[in-house]
């Protein structure tokens, strides 16, 4: 559309002003991968993957040591991250099938650990450390004496300066191509789309692998969302009036990064974040729907609290992958972000006017915060919270097809208005 090309001449400008943040990481000893047959579990095709049936933590404040129970040998890459101080270890795709609650109970020189899948033929395990503490030993026994081969971490504490010295940057061969793989995905329909002048729609099921976002009791965050776009997806795609990209379609681990990336590399019209809250115990309840949009101060306090949770996510994932501007490049930035600002709430006034009729909407339904996922500058973005999974009514919607169902059909009412109007007012694209 029209305002777009103003955006990419700012926005020009702005990446050559930009400066890059690499990860930080080192690299820690590998085993070799053995073939045995695994039984299945949730994501497809697991009957291929590693299997994991049990994890402990074992020592104390000086020395800690990890074990993972496994069906067969896998290789493995471990690296520290500080600040906080974290232990990442990747190993090609696992399927966990561990007991509910492993990794929550502290141990020694580990607060707690999460694992999950961070990519197609990744997974992840993440440890939140209590202080600077250094990988003393790392490897994979075989199966012996009746005990599975197992994947052991021994942990060292160490003052912060030894600790920020094993800081130096390693690569890591064994990710990139995945990685690359993954990127290519993303940018290819870009291509093959480029004739085809039905506006583009980014659906985001937020959170997703090793970040379950809010839960309660079996009902997970990312499971709820996902369900929820896929049939958001669907009910789109049936109109044939656009075209429709999700940022995930199953199970995986996408940073924030990346999913505003899939907007902007596909020159999407409007990007549509989807997630549900969980209101703190001490902060009483909450329920229905929210809609945000980007603002660099909140519009309260709760929504201060979500931006800054929803943030962290990369955090969870183990490696914090932004790319930092310069200065000068968030003034660029900001110039183009103003009239995206301006479509992105003009969009979040429809969506509530649609789901109201519907849905049961918070007591302030429109509000703003500085969501990391809602920052394209060329891309008007919504971040849409179906509900509050802490409240008991709430959850029960957020579980039910009807609700779906129906919640699903305003939001498409919703952005049908949009584009109605948004190409009257705008007129053809150049």
């Amino acid at each position: 559309m029209a305002f777009r090309a103003n955006h990419r001449v700012l926005l020009a400008c702005g990446l050559l002003c930009a400066a890059t943040l690499a990860s930080v990481e080192m690299g820690g000893p590998s085993a070799a991968e053995q073939p045995q047959a695994s039984p299945s579990g949730p994501v497809a095709a697991t009957a291929s993957f590693p299997v994991a049936s049990d994890a402990r933590l074992a020592g104390d404040a000086k020395q800690t040591r990890f074990i993972l129970d496994l069906d067969r040998k896998v290789e493995f890459r471990a690296f520290p991250l500080a600040d906080p101080y974290r232990v990442v270890v990747d190993l090609p795709q696992v399927n966990f099938q561990l007991a509910a609650g492993i990794g929550s109970a502290s141990r020694g020189l580990v607060k707690a650990f999460r694992y999950g899948l961070v990519m197609p033929g990744g997974s992840r395990i993440v440890f939140d450390l209590t202080g600077p503490a250094k990988i003393a030993n790392s490897y994979v026994l075989d199966a012996a004496n009746g005990q599975p081969p197992r994947l052991v971490l021994e942990f060292e504490e160490i003052d912060r300066t030894a600790f920020v010295q094993s800081l130096a940057p390693q690569d890591r061969p064994e990710l990139k191509p995945t990685i690359a793989d993954a990127h290519a995905a993303i940018d290819a329909p870009a291509t093959t789309a480029a004739s085809d002048a039905r506006p583009l729609i980014v659906i985001d099921p937020g959170h997703g692998g090793i970040d379950n976002g809010t839960q309660s009791g079996s009902e997970m965050e990312k499971n709820l969302v996902l369900a929820f776009g896929l049939a958001l997806r669907d009910r789109i795609e049936k109109s044939g009036k656009y075209r429709v990209v999700m940022t995930r379609t199953d199970d995986t681990f996408i940073p924030l990064n990346d999913r505003v990336k899939v907007a902007r590399t596909q020159s999407a019209a409007l990007f549509v974040s989807i997630h549900a809250d969980a209101l703190p115990r001490r902060e009483g309840d909450a329920q229905g729907a929210t809609i945000y949009t980007l603002s660099d101060k909140a519009s309260d306090a709760e929504a201060e609290r979500l931006a800054e949770t929803e943030n962290k996510a990369d955090a969870i994932g183990g490696v914090n992958l932004t790319d930092e501007p310069t200065e000068v490049a968030d003034i660029l930035i900001d110039l183009a972000q103003r009239e995206t600002k301006t479509f992105s709430n003009r969009f979040a006034h429809l969506l509530m006017t649609e789901m109201k009729t519907s849905v049961r909407m918070h007591k302030n339904p429109l509000k703003s915060a500085g969501f990391r996922v809602l920052k394209a500058p060329d891309v008007p973005s919504v971040l849409v919270e179906l509900g509050y999974v802490s409240n008991k009514g709430d959850l029960e919607h957020l579980v039910s097809e009807n609700w779906r169902s129906k919640t699903v059909g305003s939001m498409a009412q919703a952005i049908d208005t949009y584009f109605a109007k948004r190409l009257a007012t705008v007129g053809p694209a150049k």
